[in-house]
């Protein structure tokens, strides 16, 4: 790795505030944007700013789109696609950026509220991989959208806003926990124990659960919804508070979410700097990734293949076969974190193939485990043009794995769109304390990221 400039060494210091500027629009990103809903919310309210128009609305017009055109693709709320039309005829393929917008959290469950020994919690279920002990005795903030039985929907944020309470799970205390601390770290705190704390006055004259109540009282008065309404909710527990420098020289960013919102943030605003491309440029951000990319709004989902689809349509040039070819001829960046070298834990990496802070854009040709099982493993051919699309716009970068061989694997949605038989490989900003409440990136890595990103969409 030391034949890999540091890339800060690139930049003087009026481009070094460039960088930082960049970096102060992602810390925001991330600070508003702790759900797939909000990113969706978020992006789109961007996007439209640079003149982005609704593909639902354009189809119910039945407008035409040619050359030129943006539009967008919102899937449920909760998973987008951002497109820019390009002067070839789409069946030539597109290039893609796609990120996945979920990250790992504590969700509630749809019977939650309960009361016990006068303390009001919510009972939950975590999602995706994290280490349970890490997020215990710690602010939470909730998120989400409850739908009642009209059709409305009660957005609910409580825990972000000055003044605002938080709520958290407890952890046993060091002076009772000597049982506790013989556990296996994986055992310390059982899933079925992260219980939210959210309440403990009474609700006077109140005789049966008092304190929950309470409770209902206080959501009934502030957003007008009852206990049962939690039954067709999504309220996400989420660690509170803005991200923030990190380091004394301000040089990274610590907040909630890295995995994978700093590839979806580098990779919508690269978007954005493309205009009139030769073959359609796209920006794909999807929801379910951490839990196997399942589900509606999740990479096995329909959706982009059918928006796609839609596309093609109202550029009045629709046939299932050019849609296959449309998909197969496609090259795809698929934007995800890679795991930085921790200097605290070095016998987790191969340091000749692993991922350095300040070195630039991460390009991981497979992830996986147990003998590349489950990895994408991108061919060559595709790696060496991706090669001088970077050295010809002066992009650090760097290859990795993640980590030692039969230590690590992890898995992306790269595997879903090389289904279609499109060229794929992983490529983001590699991270720290990933999946931890609190995750760790190089304010470099994520400004080259987003160049690297700018480069593909110009080059390939």
């Amino acid at each position: 790795m030391d034949s890999v400039e540091n890339a800060w060494n690139k930049y003087d210091e009026s481009q070094v505030e460039k960088i930082m500027e960049y970096n102060e629009g992602y810390k925001n990103y991330i600070s508003v944007c702790k759900t797939e809903r909000e990113c969706v919310r978020e992006t789109i309210r961007q996007a439209e700013e640079k003149g982005y128009r609704d593909l639902k609305k354009v189809i119910e017009a039945k407008e035409s789109l040619k050359a030129g055109d943006k539009v967008y693709y919102n899937n449920m709320d909760k998973a987008l696609a951002l497109f820019v039309v390009g002067e070839q005829p789409l069946e030539k393929g597109m290039k893609i950026l796609g990120a996945h917008i979920d990250s790992p959290r504590i969700d509630l469950k749809q019977n939650p509220l309960y009361e016990d020994t006068e303390q009001v919690l919510l009972d939950t279920h975590y999602y995706g991989g994290i280490k349970k002990y890490q997020w215990v005795a710690l602010p939470l903030a909730l998120h989400g959208v409850v739908v009642k039985k009209d059709g409305t929907k009660v957005e609910i944020v409580i825990g972000e806003e000055e003044g605002d309470p938080v709520v958290g799970i407890s952890d046993l205390l060091v002076h009772l926990s000597r049982e506790q601390m013989e556990k296996k770290a994986s055992k310390v705190i059982e899933g079925e124990d992260l219980n939210i704390l959210i309440g403990s006055i009474p609700l006077k004259d109140e005789k049966k659960d008092a304190v929950k109540a309470n409770i209902k009282k206080l959501l009934k008065e502030k957003y007008g919804i009852e206990e049962e309404d939690f039954i067709s909710a999504e309220i996400e527990a989420v660690p509170a508070g803005k991200a923030r420098d990190f380091g004394i020289d301000k040089s990274m960013v610590m907040g909630y979410g890295h995995d994978d919102r700093v590839c979806a943030y580098t990779s919508y605003t690269a978007m954005f700097e493309i205009e009139n491309p030769d073959r359609t440029c796209v920006c794909l951000l999807v929801d379910k990734e951490e839990i196997g990319s399942t589900g509606a709004t999740g990479m096995e989902s329909k959706f982009f293949e059918n928006a796609v689809a839609e596309l093609m349509d109202r550029l009045g040039d629709y046939s299932e076969l050019k849609l296959r070819r449309a998909l197969q001829n496609s090259q795809m960046l698929s934007s995800d974190v890679s795991a930085a070298f921790d200097p605290n834990y070095p016998s987790v990496n191969e340091k000749k193939n692993a991922a350095y802070f300040g070195k630039g854009i991460t390009f991981n040709k497979f992830t996986g485990s147990r003998g590349k099982s489950g990895s994408n493993d991108a061919n060559p051919e595709y790696i060496a043009r991706l090669r001088a699309a970077m050295e010809k716009h002066n992009v650090s970068f760097q290859t990795a794995e993640l980590g030692k061989v039969d230590v690590g694997g992890g898995g992306t949605i790269a595997k879903f769109m090389a289904s279609y038989n499109m060229e794929v490989i992983d490529c983001g900003v590699p991270v720290l304390n990933m999946h931890a409440p609190w995750e760790i990136a190089s304010k470099i890595d994520i400004y080259e990221t987003m160049l690297g990103y700018i480069a593909f969409l110009k080059e390939l």
